[in-house]
C-alpha cells in the first residue's frame, strides 16, 4: 500500500468570500462630548445657510431681471409717416451719431416750404420712437412747419439696433448730438431741440457737450438719478429704497454693459446752461417729480427767455393733451422770441 502524501489529500474547500455591502446609515446627530446628548446644530446651521443662499440668489435674480428689462423696453414699430399722418412732405434720412457707431440712425426730415434756416429736432422719450407714444407728434410737426421751421424726427439707436441698450441718456446724448449736426449739415443756422421725458433729459446731457443747440423746449423732463429711478420702481413694485438702488447700480453694468452712474445727473441738476430753456411739467407727474425739474429751472439765469410752465394736475407727457391751444401758444411764443 502506497504511503499517503499530503499532496494527494483532497483540498479543503476554499471559503467563499462575501462582498461587503455598504447600506445607507440614517443620520444620527453628533453626540455632545460634555453631555452625551445628540446635537442638531450642524443640521440647523446647514439649513440656515441653504436658505440664506437661496434668498440671495432670488434677490439677485430679481434685480438682474429688472436691470435687463429697464435697458430693453419694448418699442412698437412705426405706424405711419409725415405724409400719411399729416400731409407733410418729407425725406427718409440716415446719419451717424457721435459714438462712432457704424450703424446709422434713421429719421425723417421735413423741410419748410419757406427755405428756412431754423430747424426743430424732436427728441423722443423712453420706450418710444420718432412718432412718440404719448404726445401727438405729427400735430406738433405740422404746427412747426406752418410756423416756418424745418423738422427732424429720428429714432435713438436702441430702437432698432440690437447692440444698443437704454443708458438713461448717456449714449443717447451722442445720438442727439449727431442729429443736431445733421440739421446743421442741411443748412440750419439755428437748431432747437424739443424733447419729451427721457428725451428731454437727454437734451440736457447733450447741451453739456456742445454749443450747437440754440434753445430747448423740455416737456416732462426725466433725469435718471437715484430719486427718479426709485420713484419709477415704486410704480411697479413696493420695493425698499435700499438695497434696491445699490443692487441696481451694481447689477446694471454687469447685465447691460453700461452703468447708471455714467449719467452725469449731478452736473445736469446743478448746471446753468447758456441757452434758453422752456420747461413744461405737470404737478402730478408720476415719473419725474416736478420738484426736481423746478430746482433745475431756477438755476437757468443765463437767458431772459428761460422759463418753466408748471401745469396743475397734469401728468407725465400729457400736458399737450390737457390744453392743446395753451401748449401751442406758449411753445411757439418761446421759439419766436429766441429766434429773433
Amino acid at each position: 500500500m502506497e504511503p499517503v502524501t499530503t499532496s494527494s489529500l483532497p483540498l479543503s474547500p476554499t471559503p467563499v468570500e462575501t462582498a461587503s455591502i455598504s447600506l445607507p446609515v440614517p443620520y444620527r446627530p453628533i453626540a455632545d462630548q460634555r453631555t452625551g446628548r445628540r446635537s442638531w446644530w450642524p443640521v440647523i446651521i446647514a439649513l440656515c445657510l441653504a436658505v440664506i443662499i437661496i434668498a440671495i440668489l432670488t434677490v439677485v435674480s430679481l434685480y438682474s431681471y429688472i436691470a435687463w428689462v429697464l435697458a430693453r423696453p419694448a418699442v412698437a414699430p412705426l405706424q405711419s409717416n409725415p405724409r400719411e399722418a399729416a400731409g407733410l412732405g418729407y425725406e427718409s434720412v440716415a446719419f451717424l451719431n457721435e459714438l462712432g457707431d457704424p450703424k446709422p440712425l434713421e429719421g425723417w426730415y421735413i423741410p419748410s416750404s419757406t427755405g428756412s434756416t431754423k430747424t426743430i429736432v424732436f427728441s423722443h422719450g423712453y420706450g418710444g420712437n420718432r412718432e412718440e407714444i404719448w404726445v401727438p407728434i405729427y400735430e406738433l410737426a405740422s404746427n412747426a412747419n406752418r410756423h416756418g421751421y424745418n423738422v427732424l424726427m429720428f429714432d435713438y439707436g436702441y430702437v432698432y439696433n440690437e447692440r444698443r441698450v437704454v443708458t438713461g441718456g448717456f449714449n443717447e446724448s451722442y445720438d442727439l448730438l449727431g442729429a443736431v449736426k445733421y440739421a446743421r449739415s442741411r443748412g440750419a443756422e439755428e437748431v432747437y431741440v424739443w424733447g419729451f421725458s427721457m428725451g428731454a433729459g437727454t437734451a440736457l446731457q447733450t447741451a453739456l457737450r456742445t454749443h450747437e443747440i440754440d434753445a430747448m423746449i423740455l416737456d416732462s423732463t426725466f433725469v435718471l438719478e437715484p430719486d427718479t429711478l426709485y420713484h419709477n420702481l415704486k410704480q411697479y413694485a413696493d420695493l425698499p429704497k435700499e438695497p434696491s438702488l445699490t443692487l441696481l447700480k451694481w447689477l446694471y453694468p454687469m447685465v447691460n454693459g453700461s452703468g447708471i452712474d455714467e449719467v452725469p445727473y449731478d452736473k445736469v441738476k446743478n448746471a446753468s446752461y447758456n441757452v434758453p430753456i422752456f420747461f413744461i411739467h405737470g404737478t402730478q407727474d408720476e415719473r419725474s417729480p416736478y420738484e426736481i425739474i423746478e430746482s433745475i429751472a431756477k438755476l437757468q439765469t443765463g437767458s431772459p427767455y428761460s422759463d418753466m410752465w408748471l401745469v396743475p394736475g397734469a401728468t407725465h407727457e400729457l400736458v399737450y393733451r390737457a390744453g392743446k391751444e395753451q401748449y401751442l401758444e406758449k411753445t411757439f411764443a418761446f421759439l419766436d422770441n429766441v429766434s429773433q
